[in-house]
């Protein structure tokens, strides 16, 4: 029987979130995929599967982003195909808040502001909470709502948020989501 790998799906790919998510995965001992940041996405899903599959630590810390791309652009189209292999199991998704020019967002089940609050609200880009209960706009969201995904953490604009998250304060909001889906997806 193949054992399905564990995976983080982070829905932003900037040098800033790169940053972010790199600094945790060390922290946690987990695996960050470099090949996946990039503001859009250029890896299709099943290039990022194949590099999913050869990491050597887990969970592993898989990044995409649409670059703002109105609808369904490169980055979803990845995630959705990584989301539903089979050989993958996907413990969350940290959904990052972005303003769009398109109105495209995803329900969520808890958020964490700036100041690393938990929050039935959404949060906008810097972190701070919303109007809206337990949902986000952002621009690589917009798929996330037709997947099977257990547990959905929103945040602001991750290794940003006014300074609040960056990788030189260790990126307390990345890690404190990270630490909530290993913890609601009962992931040891």
């Amino acid at each position: 029987m193949m054992e399905k790998v564990p995976v983080i799906l982070v829905t932003d790919g900037d040098h800033y979130a790169f940053k972010a998510v790199h600094t945790v995965a060390i922290e946690i001992n987990a695996e960050c995929i470099t090949a996946t940041k990039g503001n859009p996405s250029i890896l299709t899903g099943e290039q990022i599967v194949r590099l999913i599959k050869k990491a050597s630590k887990t969970p592993v810390f898989v990044m995409f982003d649409d670059s703002g791309y109105i609808g369904e652009g490169p980055g979803e189209t990845a995630l959705k195909y990584v989301a539903t292999h089979k050989e993958i199991y996907v413990l969350g998704v940290i959904a990052v808040a972005a303003k769009t020019k398109q109105a495209e967002w995803t329900r969520v089940h808890v958020s964490i502001d700036r100041e690393g609050n938990l929050t039935e609200y959404g949060v906008d880009k810097y972190g701070i909470p919303d109007t809206e209960i337990g949902r986000i706009n952002g621009d690589t969201v917009y798929c996330i709502d037709e997947l099977n995904i257990p547990v959905v953490v929103g945040v602001g604009d991750i290794g940003k948020m006014g300074l609040k998250d960056h990788f030189s304060n260790g990126s307390p909001v990345t890690k404190l989501a990270v630490e909530l889906i290993l913890e609601r997806s009962g992931y040891q």
